[in-house]
Order: structure tokens, then C-alpha cells, then sequence
């Protein structure tokens, strides 16, 4: 909802260039350390043992992304804007972890000098703007709408890195969210809570794809896992979204 009603030119070309759905769902309940650790461990809250948003949350239950692709011999990278955040990165699973900032500009200027040693594996950046803002003047208010923007800008940062350094013909970038939001709260059933955005593009995704079949948070850690080649545990909930891609071509 926020992205059509506001500027957002990297977003809409990673749109026209890959595959996308704006109906993608999250979990129950619909807060960040819950529902990032589905995104990033395949499975539902009760499987993964996340089930509040406080320090006070026991340790994954569940192997997550970076745990199986640093398994199979790729660096790892987490650059978040919110230290809780850390609780996702185990012991000896993710090769850097960093909290630069709260603001997306200060993760996507870290983003960048990561890429510069960091140019194979999993990278994952976390923004957190429209959530703050979300909270302090309402969901879809004009300031909230101005995060969502600044967040753009930031995704264009770490983009135009990647033209740079030449990766971004065999890299797949996925967009997502951990959660929607109302009023100025989020967490319910309520389905401006649970829907979020996923959008891919990169090697073999079809340009300009509508996905039409339904995407879980789940499905995200498996797709990135899919596009490295590690396999998936059999046990996950979440599938790579093959809908994204073309047929007959290689993601990895």
C-alpha cells in the first residue's frame, strides 16, 4: 500500500525486472522477532520456539539460512538496525554481524563496505524506518510514506554497489517485509498486519512476473538457499517460490 503512494524507482525496477507479489503473508503473531525468524528459519513460531518480540526469547530451536549455507562453505553477513535482531545470528553461523545504525542510509553505507569483502554468500540487511515511524505518527501517515522512500534510496545504494563490483548479473535480491501494520500498532490477525511484499529479481527470475500462487515469510530463507544451491531441510514449511522463475534457466 505504501509503495504505490510513494517514490520508489529502485523498487519498481526490481519489479519490472523479476517476479513479485503484494499478497505474500506472515506469521501469527505479526511482530519482528517472531516473524523475522520464520523469514529466516522456514518454519512457523512454535517449530522455531521464537515467540516474543524480547531479549527475553530462548534460542532458535531450529537451524536457520545462514546456519546451512555457512554448513555448505559460503560467508554469512547480518546488518540490522535493531540489536534484538542479533538473537537470529548463533554461534558460529554468521561470519559478520553489525548494528551500525537505526536508519536504513546507515545500514546500506555498511552494506556497501561489506560487499567490497564480501562478494559471494548471504547477505542480509534489515531496514527499519517504516516500522519506527509506523509506530510514531501511524501507518500510511505522510511521514511514515516519507521512510518508505528513504528506504528506497537506501535499497538504490546497495544496488548501484552491486553494478559496481559486478555482481548483480549472479546475485538474487529478495525484498520483503517481517510485517504490515494499522493505526500505529501491528501483531493482530488483522490482514494490513499480515500481508507484506516479497519481490525477487536476478539470475533465471522472469522478468516482469506476477506471482499468482501464495508466498509465505517462510518460503524466503528456502528461496535463498534454493539460489546457493544448499539444500533445504525436508522438515521446513517453507519452499523455494520455482513460480518466480523461469523455466529451464539456472538461478545459481
Amino acid at each position: 500500500d505504501a509503495v504505490a503512494k510513494t517514490s520508489t524507482p529502485f523498487l519498481d525496477s526490481l519489479v519490472k525486472q523479476g517476479a513479485h507479489t503484494w499478497n505474500a503473508t506472515t506469521v501469527l503473531p505479526s511482530i519482528t522477532l517472531v516473524s523475522h525468524t520464520s523469514m529466516l528459519a522456514g518454519v512457523e513460531p512454535k517449530r522455531h520456539g521464537i515467540t516474543t518480540d524480547t531479549g527475553a526469547a530462548r534460542p532458535v530451536q531450529v537451524p536457520t539460512c545462514f546456519e546451512l549455507a555457512r554448513r555448505a562453505g559460503y560467508p554469512t553477513s547480518m546488518i540490522v538496525g535493531k540489536p534484538k535482531l542479533k538473537r537470529l545470528a548463533k554461534p558460529g553461523t554468521v561470519d559478520y554481524f553489525s548494528n551500525p545504525g537505526y536508519w536504513a542510509k546507515d545500514i546500506a553505507r555498511e552494506a556497501v563496505k561489506r560487499l567490497a569483502q564480501q562478494q559471494t554468500g548471504l547477505m542480509f540487511l534489515h531496514f527499519p524506518d517504516p516500522d519506527s515511524t509506523g509506530h510514531k505518527y501511524g501507518w500510511m501517515s505522510p511521514k511514515q510514506l516519507k521512510s518508505v522512500s528513504d528506504c528506497d534510496s537506501a535499497l538504490g545504494t546497495v544496488l548501484e554497489a552491486l553494478d559496481g563490483y559486478g555482481l548483480r548479473g549472479r546475485t538474487l535480491v529478495i525484498v520483503t517485509a517481517d510485517h504490515g501494520g494499522h493505526d500505529r500498532k501491528h501483531g493482530s490477525k488483522d490482514p494490513r498486519d499480515r500481508t507484506i511484499p516479497w519481490i525477487c529479481a536476478g539470475p533465471g527470475v522472469g522478468a516482469g512476473r506476477e506471482i499468482r500462487g501464495p508466498v509465505s515469510t517462510y518460503d524466503t530463507a528456502a528461496t535463498a538457499l534454493y539460489a546457493l544451491g544448499v539444500a533445504i531441510p525436508s522438515d521446513w514449511q517453507g519452499k523455494p517460490v520455482f513460480e518466480a522463475f523461469e523455466p529451464r534457466r539456472s538461478v545459481r
